[in-house]
Formats: structure tokens, C-alpha cells, sequence
């Protein structure tokens, strides 16, 4: 018998939530102080040089989005605990609808206030990366690419030695989802140039879709 499955999981959505999460990170770092919103090692790594120097407020800088996206991982795992037999809507919704907000209310920071919009960002990162972790049932991250760069080579090397197709499409999928990720980036960039701290809403509008597709109901 089918039954409907909501497409949390789906390529679409992955894809919109990758190009979002590759724009985050581009925004933060050239937009808003060289800070990165998704990449926490980098920041935890910039904590830790500025604190050997004595650079006690640049350190603070990095270790509060480190927090904030520590406490956006806290409120998605809230919401999925609250919501997850909600019948009109699905969970992850929620989560998508909270980060189209808090993106759109970025836009509208002052550059006097970076710390502030690098957390909030930070905040919706650890929402999204708790809350989406599959693409047709394998592990993925859409707001970072070190996992998914290891999933990929060990399955083209696996391939190599087994000949074993799917092992190829997963290498390929995953070297494909790196590529929209960078793309991400790309178009943040761009649109950085052309619109600076607005440049935030074209992410917010990204997850929006990403919030309507999840409506749609697919047979399996």
C-alpha cells in the first residue's frame, strides 16, 4: 500500500537548502566581519588564535556563533520533540519558517551590530543542519561540506575496487550537493556586491520555497 511521505528528504529541498547554506556563509564572512556562520571549526580556530594573543574582544567575535548555532541544534530538537505529531504541518516546517525569518530581520542590521547578525545567522545554521541530515535516505549536510566530502571520495574509492553502481551515484550526489554549496556561495558573493547587508533576504527567499515545497506530498 502507498503512503504519503513529506519531502523533507527530497533533492529539491536539499538543493534549496544547500545554495542557502553556501550563501550564509559567504555573507557572513565577507558581509559581516570574516566571520564564518556555518563553518564552526574555522570559528573555534580563530577563537582560540585570538585568545593566545590577547585579542580578548576579536575572540568573543568568533565564540559566540559558535553558541548561537549550538542553541539553534537546542531549538530544532525542541520543536521536533513539541511538533512532531502535528497533522497540518511537519516539524522541519517550523524549523524552515523560523530561519526565513531570522534571516529576513539580518537584512535589516547595522553593520555597528555584526556580532549580533553573526549569531542570529549562527542560530539558523545549527537549526537547519539538526533539523535536515538525508537526501533520499543518506546522511547529508547542507551547511557544510567536510562530512559530505568524505562520504563522497570513500564511495567513488569503494566503487573503484566493487564496480557497484550505487556506490557511484552516492559519490556523484554528494560531489554534486559540494558543487551547489560553492555555488551558494558564488551567488552570495554577487549579490553581496550588489545589495551588501540585503543581500540576505535572497537566502531567506530560498528557504521560503524550500518551507512551500514541503507541502507537497510525494507516493512511495
Amino acid at each position: 500500500m502507498k503512503k504519503s511521505q513529506q519531502m523533507s528528504e527530497s533533492l529539491p529541498l536539499v538543493i534549496l537548502l544547500t545554495l542557502s547554506g553556501g550563501f550564509m556563509d559567504a555573507y557572513s564572512y565577507i558581509c559581516r566581519d570574516e566571520v564564518f556562520a556555518n563553518a564552526q571549526t574555522g570559528n573555534l580556530l580563530l577563537f582560540g588564535v585570538n585568545l593566545s594573543k590577547g585579542n580578548f574582544h576579536l575572540a568573543w567575535q568568533y565564540a559566540l556563533p559558535v553558541l548561537s548555532f549550538a542553541f539553534g541544534i537546542a531549538v530544532a530538537e525542541i520543536i521536533r520533540m513539541y511538533f512532531k505529531n502535528a497533522r497540518r504541518f511537519h516539524w522541519r516546517q517550523a524549523v524552515l519558517m523560523a530561519e526565513v525569518v531570522i534571516l529576513f530581520m539580518v537584512a535589516f542590521i547595522p553593520q555597528s551590530m555584526n556580532l549580533f547578525a553573526n549569531s542570529l545567522i549562527s542560530f539558523a545554521c545549527g537549526a537547519q543542519v539538526e533539523s535536515f541530515r538525508k537526501v533520499n535516505g543518506n546522511g547529508i549536510a547542507t551547511t557544510m561540506c567536510i562530512g559530505n566530502l568524505r562520504v563522497a571520495v570513500q564511495n567513488i574509492c569503494n566503487y573503484g575496487f566493487t564496480k557497484n553502481e550505487e556506490e557511484k551515484k552516492t559519490g556523484l550526489l554528494y560531489f554534486a550537493i559540494i558543487g551547489i554549496f560553492v555555488m551558494g556561495a558564488i551567488i552570495g558573493s554577487l549579490c553581496i556586491n550588489l545589495w551588501y547587508e540585503k543581500a540576505i533576504i535572497v537566502s531567506s527567499i530560498l528557504l521560503f520555497i524550500g518551507f512551500a515545497i514541503m507541502f507537497i506530498k510525494k507516493e512511495t
